[in-house]
């Protein structure tokens, strides 16, 4: 915190009328501080300041137009723009923004040119691929994220052995039930189970997750003797991978961003600030050329990538 912010420090605030604005969690949420809640929490540790005054108790309502609004000494951007971006996570790569190992994060493969600061909404392990959604729409995410809306999430999942169909039961309770502090089981939010394809070698399933935990699957399969052999996220909600080599990232066309914000029940319009770049594209050839630039620029040969794309740098 600078030192003009701690002399004017105070648990006490002027930001209690709510005719100022917005609430400031929401504010910090849709300039990619985090999640609402995390949000809260930078609050309540007094890590946020407003117009050099430090706030600690909620509610707190600012004028994102006028008020300057710091996380530590970092002026938070208001004015930044919404960006949803669908990424085809490749392996070994980490969903975190923050990692001391150094390793290479799903954030280091989306260049923007907005250049705002993008998060990860849920987390794929490092082994496994598929869909991530990446935004710094903070109210989004958090929807999306937190089990009360129970937003599903399609996985292809590849395991090894040939699965019976009591062993496909025994899988149904293990990924959908989960151990409990009192040694006890919980059923997770409702969920299902279908085998696509089975040979005496491995087993390819589609599990839907409406709430996850962190490497469930791989951690069940593991215990009933089937390892997972390849896991890929291909839905998140009514959103479905598609058009993307590993690597490759896209903006939401509008009815993507209005199909997702309906199923994370957000009713407000949100579709005005959306940006062109991610408008639909037509039949004609100048519109399939800037769809082909959101995915990616064609080079013959590329490496990794069979139809010759490389992800958009």
């Amino acid at each position: 915190m600078d030192p003009m912010t701690r002399r004017r420090t105070s648990s006490d605030h002027d930001f209690t009328d709510a005719s100022r604005g917005p609430r400031i969690q929401k504010i910090l949420a849709e300039a990619g501080v985090g999640s609402r809640r995390a949000c809260e929490e930078l609050i309540e540790r007094g890590e946020v300041s407003v117009n050099g005054h430090l706030v600690t108790t909620l509610p707190a309502f600012v004028d994102p137009a006028r008020d300057v609004i710091k996380v530590g000494s970092r002026k938070v951007s208001t004015a930044a723009p919404p960006v949803y971006v669908m990424l085809h996570k490749p392996r070994h790569v980490v969903c975190t923004n923050h990692d001391p190992e150094g390793r290479k994060r799903a954030v280091d493969l989306v260049k923007h040119p907005s250049r705002v600061r993008l998060y990860p909404v849920g987390r794929l392990d490092m082994d496994s691929t598929g869909l991530l959604l990446l935004t710094n729409d903070g109210e989004l995410a958090n929807r999306l994220t937190h089990p009360s809306h129970g937003v599903h999430k399609n996985y292809e999942v590849t395991v090894k052995g040939e699965l019976t169909g009591d062993e496909v039961k025994r899988i149904e309770r293990g990924v959908f039930l989960t151990d409990t502090k009192r040694g006890g089981a919980a059923r997770t939010r409702r969920s299902r189970l279908r085998v696509l394809h089975r040979d005496r070698d491995r087993t390819h399933l589609l599990i839907e997750l409406r709430e996850g935990r962190n490497r469930q699957i791989r951690r069940v399969m593991a215990r009933l003797g089937h390892p997972v052999k390849k896991l890929r996220r291909v839905q998140l909600g009514p959103l479905k991978l598609k058009d993307l080599q590993p690597g490759q990232w896209r903006e939401l066309l509008p009815a993507e961003l209005g199909a997702l914000r309906k199923a994370a029940q957000i009713q407000d319009n949100a579709l005005s600030s959306t940006p062109p770049a991610a408008r639909p594209a037509g039949n004609s050839r100048k519109k399939r050329s800037d769809r082909q630039g959101q995915r990616g620029t064609k080079a013959p040969g590329a490496a990794g990538s069979p139809t010759g794309y490389r992800r958009r740098q």
